[in-house]
């Protein structure tokens, strides 16, 4: 039989963690919860967490902080943080330190379970998808390998967030292929929510500015026009050679 996943709630809000680990019960999860920052610290360095629900707002030791040490150990655990905190800034701050999704409150419990549930599900899918594959994907001036997280281009190590790296190693695992981004939602974010298409051009957008030669005119993640991106690893970025122009000149960027 198999191990129930461990969920770790870090939430100072009485209400919310009781209302959240009720839910998760019910879904047969093992949750622990603590409201203090510096105590959901100490959990997780004991490790063994299959997920972590992050308040930003904390005593002790804040969430931004949590989740900046979390991303600093080698096992990783997906993070969700939850915050009153909904501005885009605190969003954009919380996914750049290494967050999994964000949901700003008050939100609805039954999504946020459901998200909890979909990134498990994309977590045990990539861990299946590395056991299929193994060893490091190369392909045209890339390296990228899943074990270790890390990845190049043209010989040169990249920094990328866990999202960054998961939509690119998406993209390489299917060269050519055209995805919506309702399709990337589903495949790379592990949920599909009408209005979240903005997340994929924000992360596309930041993806570009790390591979491509000129980000203004990317010649690696092509935008498709009416029907969304595809991957070109092959393209020439070297000085001197012509690099294709976007397919798209207006929707999707």
């Amino acid at each position: 039989m198999d191990q129930p996943k461990r969920v770790l709630i870090v939430e100072d809000d009485a209400d919310i963690a009781n209302v959240l680990m009720l839910h998760l019960r019910d879904e047969h999860y093992e949750v622990v919860h603590t409201a203090d920052g510096a105590e959901g610290l100490r959990l997780l360095e004991q490790g063994g967490w299959d997920a972590l629900i992050l308040d930003l707002m904390l005593p002790g030791v804040d969430g931004l902080e949590i989740c900046r040490r979390a991303r600093a150990m080698t096992r990783y655990t997906p993070i969700i943080i939850t915050s009153a905190r909904s501005s885009e800034v605190h969003r954009i701050l919380g996914l750049e330190l290494g967050a999994d999704d964000y949901l700003a409150k008050p939100f609805s419990v039954l999504e946020l379970v459901a998200r909890v549930k979909a990134l498990l599900r994309r977590v045990e899918a990539m861990a299946k998808d590395l056991r299929l594959d193994g060893g490091t994907l190369m392909l045209g001036g890339f390296s990228i390998d899943p074990v270790t997280r890390e990845a190049q281009v043209d010989g040169k190590r990249i920094e990328l967030t866990p999202r960054e790296f998961d939509l690119l190693y998406h993209f390489a695992r299917h060269p050519g292929k055209v995805f919506s981004r309702m399709e990337l939602l589903n495949a790379v974010w592990g949920y599909q929510h009408e209005g979240y298409e903005h997340t994929v051009n924000t992360h596309i957008n930041r993806l570009r500015t790390k591979i491509e030669a000129d980000p203004a005119q990317p010649v690696r993640i092509l935008t498709v026009w009416g029907r969304g991106y595809k991957f070109n690893p092959l393209a020439p970025t070297a000085p001197g050679n012509a690099a294709p122009r976007d397919e798209m000149q207006g929707g999707a960027s």
